[in-house]
């Protein structure tokens, strides 16, 4: 029976590469076995590990490549391979936490699953980590942490290193160093005709900027190698607290979002959060200092603060510390963002708006739900290092005030609820934004990696920034692959410069 079931299985694998001509090209390249299909557990293994259920897609067949050389012979295979009337489409997976389907993985089609990729190397000589395109933050975090080192990088510990860096990236260390991806020395890519080159500040300058905070709009990172500084334990954790603690808590805030920079090693998350498992409300604040000082200064307003729930504050490392913001897995999650001025006005209207789509979910849902609203510190100082360090493509520093980066964060577990919480999510953001905009606080700045699908965050980088993206797209992939067919955030549907 067994024998007869595996027969079954490997026929459904070369059925399915029949009936794609992309898949069977690969297939017959020298990447061999690392083309897989429904039929194998590596398959059902890939699409099984996306945390939202949205993204847990059924390409054709997913390509798992171990080196740089494999992600060219794939996307060599794929442009070849594709007409006019079958064009390869692909999608690039890293981490996979992008919650929208299509973002990094594929319906039909193929998917480049990195996750192989995932080594982290150090060299003292450079200050600098190496890191390949499929680790996740933790696994990162773990090996830097035994040498007494780190980089700037992801909060949450699944979080994949390639989506988030060429989104931008926020991080603890925010400021002291600016983003994410201005902490990139070089990035090692693939470009669309299969050729392996490196970006960085002397070779190919151009792509170098673009790559910071343009997405996968010009090929794939195969490798990141990221500015690294010694680290030792650092104080953090998250303390809860009633809702009743509103107006305190938006006080706190406003007040270290500006003043950050006189203390640079501080960095704080806010989230509303409702549960429907518990039908109740809770703030959770996310407390970190990159020194292993317990209950430091910039803090002071929040530990005054009565009625605290509990909290896990402790002096730890970043691997253990990341593995505590996290999100439930097999959910069907939206995020949705926006941007607008520190203003102790606007976050009550934030909360007010969340109480009132929470009392929407809880009248109209047909099953478990949570309701998420995250306020995080965007000051000045990040993009003063951004451009200290050679500048991006984000167009943060064209802000004159200190910002508040916003994300509305829904999960749901029936399929029957997507309208209501598409729904929530738009006018969510909609609300919040017309607000801001009446009392002059609002900001046009779209986080890439927290964004919606039918949002447009290159477009909110500015004019220029958007005219040098697509400069950069046309030199290096003048036949337009990564915008054609790829998945994710296009430079060619981002509307006028």
């Amino acid at each position: 029976m067994k024998y007869l079931l595996a027969i079954a299985l490997v026929l459904a694998g070369l059925a399915a590469a029949n009936t794609c001509p992309c898949c069977t090209a690969l297939s017959k390249s020298k990447l061999g076995e690392k083309v897989v299909y429904p039929s194998s557990s590596s398959y059902e293994t890939s699409v099984d590990s996306y945390w939202a259920a949205q993204a847990q897609l059924s390409p054709t067949c997913i390509v798992r490549p171990t080196s740089a050389d494999d992600v060219s012979l794939t996307v060599k295979t794929l442009v070849t391979a594709s007409s006019t009337e079958y064009p390869c489409r692909f999608a690039i997976r890293g981490g996979g936490h992008t919650p929208w389907g299509g973002a990094s993985n594929i319906l039909g089609g193929v998917t480049i699953d990195l996750s192989l990729m995932s080594k982290t190397t150090y060299d003292e000589k450079t200050s600098s980590a190496s890191i390949g395109p499929g680790s996740r933050w933790v696994n990162v975090y773990e090996v830097l942490d035994q040498l007494g080192v780190a980089v700037p990088g992801g909060r949450a510990g699944s979080v994949g290193v390639g989506g988030l860096t060429l989104g931008g990236g926020n991080s603890f260390f925010a400021a002291r160093y600016g983003f994410v991806c201005d902490n990139v020395l070089n990035f090692q890519i693939v470009l669309a005709d299969g050729r392996i080159a490196d970006a960085n500040a002397k070779e190919n300058s151009d792509l170098f900027q673009a790559l910071k905070g343009g997405s996968n709009n010009f090929g794939i990172v195969t490798r990141f190698d990221l500015f690294a500084f010694k680290q030792s334990n650092i104080w953090g954790g998250v303390a809860l607290y009633p809702p009743s603690t509103t107006s305190q808590q938006l006080q706190a805030f406003v007040k270290f979002g500006n003043n950050i920079a006189k203390d640079p090693y501080g960095s704080l998350i806010s989230i509303w959060q409702y549960y429907s498992a518990t039908d109740a409300v809770v703030v959770i604040d996310a407390f970190e200092y990159t020194k292993a000082e317990a209950n430091p200064p910039p803090f002071d307003e929040y530990l005054k603060i009565p009625s605290k729930i509990s909290d896990s504050l402790r002096i730890t490392n970043l691997s253990d510390l990341t593995a505590e913001l996290e999100q439930a897995y097999g959910f069907r999650d939206s995020f949705s963002t926006l941007t607008f001025k520190n203003d102790v006005r606007i976050l009550q209207k934030v909360v007010n708006i969340f109480d009132s789509k929470v009392a929407l979910a809880k009248e109209k849902a047909v099953g478990a739900f949570n309701i998420g609203s995250l306020i995080q510190p965007i000051p000045t100082v990040f993009s003063k290092h951004s451009v200290e360090r050679g500048g991006n493509v984000l167009g943060l520093d064209r802000a004159k005030d200190n910002l508040i980066l916003f994300l509305c964060d829904l999960s749901w577990k029936d399929e029957k609820d997507d309208w209501l919480f598409k729904q929530i999510s738009r006018s969510t953001i909609t609300e919040i934004r017309n607000y801001a905009k009446s009392i002059g606080g609002d900001d046009e700045y779209i986080y890439l990696d927290y964004a919606a699908k039918w949002q447009n965050p290159l477009r909110s980088y500015g004019s220029e920034n958007l005219r040098k993206l697509r400069r950069v797209a046309k030199k290096y992939d003048p036949t337009a692959v990564f915008q054609r067919q790829v998945g994710g955030f296009k430079l060619a549907a981002a509307g006028p410069a």
